[in-house]
């Protein structure tokens, strides 16, 4: 579980002992059962992560967007929902050239909007192995508030290494340059990590 899911689910666990120790068991219940959510919510799986010159994908959910961007490269959008793993995990292993926070809105994360308007977080990853620059974005959603970013740029990062996560429901986009071939299409449902985005030609 990620460090995060401790202080909430202690947090609400305190608040259920006082509350039941105040109002008997019924009070204690709704601190308990959110408690029992945030263990779930920040839990944090293995995972096996494929070899070669590949981009896996950041983050566990459902491809909701796979779009040309007018630069030539390729937009591949992740929508979590709040029942997903919100760990985030790097698609290809490089060095983080790179490190841009924007503030912003928090519209619906499936939205295209939410790409450029959105509070979000973005990464270059310089990747020698794939000889390739990947663009990775956490995106803040109408629920999540709160994008966790552990690494600083001029870090360097395995495939598929836990980079940070964010908070209850969100979005991460990956952009890819030339010389890829989508492994995904729109509706796919992929695991952060383990699921292949793309692979280089």
């Amino acid at each position: 579980m990620v460090r995060d899911g401790y202080y909430y689910g202690a947090g609400l666990a305190a608040a259920a002992a006082l509350s039941g120790a105040w109002a008997g068991l019924w009070a204690a219940l709704p601190c308990l059962a959110l408690a029992g959510f945030c263990v779930y919510f920040f839990r944090d799986p293995d995972r096996v992560i494929p070899a070669g010159p590949v981009c896996v994908s950041p983050a566990d959910g459902r491809v909701v967007r796979v779009r040309d961007e007018p630069d030539g490269r390729t937009r591949v959008s992740i929508f979590l929902n709040i029942f997903d793993v919100h760990v985030n995990r790097a698609p290809v292993g490089g060095r983080i050239t790179s490190l841009n926070y924007s503030p912003g809105r928090f519209r619906l994360a499936h939205l295209d909007a939410a790409s450029i308007e959105n509070e979000r977080n973005t990464l270059l990853i310089d990747s020698p192995h794939c000889n390739s620059t990947v663009e990775v974005t956490q995106i803040a959603g109408l629920l999540a508030r709160r994008i966790v970013c552990r690494k600083r740029q001029g870090d360097t990062l395995r495939a598929g290494e836990r980079f940070g996560l964010i908070k209850f429901g969100s979005r991460v986009d990956v952009v890819l340059g030339r010389g890829w071939d989508l492994a995904v299409a729109e509706r796919d449902r992929v695991a952060g990590g383990s699921s292949v985005l793309a692979r280089r030609r």
